[in-house]
């Protein structure tokens, strides 16, 4: 058998697996969501209130890291910062240490932890809460992953506040926390900057989520691009009062969903 006909024989075969794979990757199903964006947001809802109601104090450590490239020239900053809470509404910010670009600590740093204080006033914290209050909600999915099911939630604020975001959202299916943001801003803090790109994480401390990593790419029109970055750390819960488990496995949830239908 000459070298041609071995390389006939050997397309079908190709054919084959190339058909086979094809084949089972349409055949492989996607893990369905128990539960509804609706349902998914109500229970979200509750359980950031009483998430809320229950946390009472706490403390934790940030740093802030930023590089901008472009003109009028590169300039690169870090700060450390200590941060103590109490309810309802108080943070209190302790700077450790700073280095690099004094006009990046002044003009970026120290905004972002005014803008901060400022929205943990109550009127702000209602106008920015994840609800169906300042925000439309789709369903985007539900993914399996080696801490459990997260669903996928569409975000689409209804208003123009630059405290809300447009993007996705993931919710953890047992507790109904957010543990994954990437987004935009629904309002650009500034002209000067065209688009911004929004990653945010969290962590579980006992019974409590909380920022683990914040970062955020900035293009600007003249030509830069900004950098920023916040690592989240050394959290300690000063006082908290019991948290009511109410969210369960996502089976649990879907069946209580469905009594209270009925």
């Amino acid at each position: 058998m000459g070298r041609s006909s071995i390389r006939c024989g050997l397309i079908p075969v190709a054919v084959l697996c190339i058909w086979l794979i094809a084949m089972t990757t349409e055949t492989v199903a996607q893990p369905q969501a128990p539960l509804s964006a609706e349902q998914i947001v109500q229970k979200l809802e509750q359980m950031n209130r009483e998430r809320a109601e229950a946390l009472h104090k706490f403390e934790g450590t940030r740093v802030y890291r930023m590089q901008y490239r472009g003109f009028p020239g590169n300039r690169d900053a870090e700060m450390t910062v200590t941060m103590r809470y109490e309810a309802p509404n108080t943070k209190k910010f302790t700077v450790i240490s700073q280095s690099g670009s004094k006009f990046l600590i002044d003009h970026v740093f120290k905004r972002l932890l005014e803008g901060e204080q400022e929205a943990t006033s109550r009127e702000n914290r209602q106008q920015t809460a994840l609800n169906t209050t300042n925000y439309d909600f789709t369903l985007a999915g539900y993914e399996d992953s080696p801490e459990g099911g997260r669903y996928v939630l569409n975000t689409i604020p209804k208003s123009k506040n630059k405290f809300l975001y447009v993007g996705k959202i993931w919710v953890d299916a047992k507790d109904f926390a957010v543990v994954k943001i990437e987004a935009a801003p629904a309002k650009s803090p500034s002209f000067w900057i065209k688009k911004t790109e929004i990653r945010h994480t969290y962590t579980k401390v006992d019974d409590f989520w909380f920022p683990a990593e914040n970062h955020s790419q900035s293009y600007i029109r003249l030509g830069g691009e900004a950098t920023l970055s916040i690592e989240y750390k050394d959290y300690k819960i000063g006082e908290a009062g019991p948290l009511r488990q109410a969210g369960g496995s996502p089976e649990n949830a879907n069946v209580e969903a469905a009594a209270a239908e009925r």
